[in-house]
């Protein structure tokens, strides 16, 4: 039975905890959408490069998109 309960937890984050669940959830969904449109305007206001400020937009949807399809591997979005 424990041994059951150990699978489910996956390294750092317990992912039978609702805790854990819910704000990953959260920070998945703030990368995809936050990530391409707010840190680049903020970036530009300042002032710094117009490829980097796209570059991490770029960066940070793409780790959204990959914790989102980690979450749905692990069946956590069903």
């Amino acid at each position: 039975m424990e041994e059951n309960e150990e699978s489910e937890g996956s390294g750092m984050f317990d992912l039978s905890s609702k805790f854990w669940r819910t704000f990953l959830l959260i920070v998945g969904v703030l990368l995809v959408f936050a990530g391409p449109t707010y840190v680049p305007y903020v970036l530009n206001l300042a002032h710094v490069n117009y490829f980097v400020t796209i570059g991490l937009g770029l960066v940070l949807f793409v780790i959204g998109l990959v914790l989102l399809f980690y979450l749905i591997r692990k069946k956590v979005i069903v």
